[in-house]
């Protein structure tokens, strides 16, 4: 059971990086001072809101299954 949990852990992980990695790059680069400084703000569409929906979904999954993980390997 601790494996099959760990390697979840592992699949969810990579899945994660691999989506966050896929996202439009310099979305956020005028929040830190970047050269755009200009506040515009558009909506995600198509590829791009999926693609920010799944990373919501993964994320508090990942996070659920490792606060989890110590209650369920027990059992």
């Amino acid at each position: 059971m601790e494996i099959t949990l760990i390697i979840g852990e592992l699949i969810l992980g990579l899945a994660l990086i691999a989506i966050v990695l896929l996202q439009a790059k310099g979305t956020s680069a005028s929040v830190f001072g970047g050269r755009n400084s200009s506040a515009t703000y558009r909506t995600r569409r198509g590829l791009e809101k999926t693609l920010f929906n799944l990373t919501i979904i993964l994320g508090a999954v990942f996070v659920a299954l490792a606060l989890l993980h110590p209650i369920l390997i027990r059992l």
